[in-house]
């Protein structure tokens, strides 16, 4: 919860600066009860409006038995609530987990992930996304995917703003060179934020998901054909904003020259040798 707390404040001062830097101390002003009012809307449905953009269907056990069937056995083994289950039509492979905390949480897989995957890979993958969910990464997760989009928006605003200010006090802040270094530098740090919290969860979702299952293979294999395919093929309605979330950044496939300094996960072959480190030490 603290990480969380942090997070919401310090993406809220980037929120207020780049405010003042569009509109000087109104836009300050204004940018301070807007990032109020966002994070209140992040804590209680950033998890609705993620799983409505990419269109996820809740499913059962009666809908989608196996799914189900292995999302609940992760949960009794790590001693967590049900979360909800949820199909996203995409025939691209990837999953990710949302909510708030263990009780308002919710699993997503696209229908490309169930079609490539064998069940004991499914299960590497899910217990993934169990274990951000028991480290309440999803809610930072979701926080994080509004306020990157928000800042987005505010940057698309800046490069549009005419460089008109408030009153004379503020005629300096609202200077073209100043806007245009807001909506360059504002989005970058946004960015900067995601990507330090989503490598480090990764690499723990991972070692969690090693010892909730006993057999990191299982997820070494799911990473590496997912990183496969992600190369090759990008996820229809995926964003920069959100793609944090998944287990593999739907980005894979872009040019990869600067993907190291500027991706929100560790490269793959990283997370796969650190799980056979696991593995080693399991047996």
């Amino acid at each position: 919860m603290t990480r969380t707390v942090v997070l919401m404040i310090a993406l809220m001062l980037i929120f207020m600066w780049f405010g003042q830097l569009i509109g000087g101390t109104l836009g300050m002003q204004t940018a301070f009860l807007i990032a109020c009012a966002m994070n209140f809307f992040s804590y209680f449905f950033s998890d609705k409006l993620v799983l409505a953009h990419y269109k996820a269907e809740e499913v059962t056990s009666a809908t989608e038995p196996q799914l189900y069937m292995i999302v609940a056995k992760l949960a009794q083994r790590a001693n967590l609530p049900m979360p909800k289950v949820y199909i996203i039509p995409e025939q691209v492979p990837n999953a990710f987990a949302t909510g708030r905390n263990h009780n308002h949480a919710a699993v997503a897989a696209t229908q490309g992930l169930l079609q490539l995957l064998t069940p004991q890979e499914i299960e590497g993958v899910l217990a993934h996304e169990m274990s951000h969910i028991r480290h309440y990464d999803i809610l930072i997760g979701s926080v994080a995917s509004v306020f990157a989009g928000a800042i987005a928006m505010l940057g698309n605003a800046a490069r549009l703003a005419g460089g008109g200010s408030a009153n004379e006090n503020d005629r300096s802040r609202s200077n073209p060179l100043f806007i245009l270094i807001g909506a360059i530098v504002m989005p970058l740090a946004a960015s900067i934020i995601q990507m330090a919290i989503s490598r480090t969860r990764e690499y723990k979702a991972d070692a969690g998901a090693a010892h909730l299952t006993e057999h990191p293979e299982w997820l070494m294999s799911a990473l590496q054909k997912l990183d496969n395919y992600a190369k090759n093929y990008q996820m229809t309605h995926a964003n920069a904003q959100t793609a944090h979330m998944f287990i593999i950044n739907p980005f894979s496939g872009l040019s990869r020259q600067f993907s190291n300094l500027f991706s929100t996960h560790p490269s793959t072959k990283d997370r796969i040798a650190k799980l056979a480190e696991i593995q080693k030490q399991l047996r």
